[in-house]
């Protein structure tokens, strides 16, 4: 039998991280997130500082510039796209656990028995969360977020073809502004318990 993986994709500053934590917690399952990225440069050779500005943060000029550099083969972003990919099914092998974003709703797609949930809020809100969370930076908060956002949709959309943030591609689309990070936890939790004794 398939293990049962919560995978959860998130807009920056939604809380989606926070939301995971608190679900893996209340299952008492493991959640990888910051985690991954020390397994891949483990895995990988490169540094976690290389592999976090890399994975998800691909530059605004990403697409282009990768898909011009694959002219001459393989990229460095392709042979850590292996390498994630290879760490998570890695660790969806192992049991039941929370996957937060790294298109891992990609690639368990067909390896899991996967609950996927999008995180998201509004500008106003995520604008406010970032800075209370991860204080004042030169450039404002809403452009902070607008750039983490396009990078993200940019590497998903990339590696997977799909649609970062569309709704058909999750089982569920949570609003944290309106349901707090505990509401987004109640449901997720609700939802993977009562997903797992349907699947018994």
């Amino acid at each position: 039998m398939k293990n049962r993986i919560l995978i959860i994709s998130r807009e920056f500053g939604s809380g989606g991280r926070t939301v995971g934590k608190a679900v893996a917690q209340r299952l008492r399952i493991p959640c990888y997130d910051s985690e991954l990225i020390q397994k891949i440069a483990e895995e990988s050779g490169f540094t976690e500082g290389y592999v976090a500005r890399r994975e998800e943060s691909a530059p605004a000029g990403f697409m282009s510039s990768a898909l011009a550099s694959r002219a001459f083969g393989p990229t460095n972003e392709d042979y850590l796209w292996e390498v994630q990919r290879k760490v998570i099914l890695d660790l969806a092998g192992q049991g039941p656990c929370v996957i937060v974003g790294r298109c891992a709703d990609y690639i368990l797609q067909n390896e899991a028995d996967c609950l996927k949930a999008f995180i998201h809020a509004s500008l106003e809100y995520r604008a406010e969360r970032i800075v209370r969370v991860y204080g004042e930076r030169e450039e404002s908060p809403e452009q902070r977020i607008r750039e983490k956002d396009k990078r993200r949709a940019a590497y998903h959309r990339f590696y997977t073809n799909m649609k970062w943030g569309y709704a058909k591609n999750y089982h569920v689309s949570l609003d944290s502004q309106a349901l707090g990070i505990e509401g987004c936890a109640d449901v997720l939790q609700m939802l993977y318990e009562k997903s797992g004794k349907m699947s018994e």
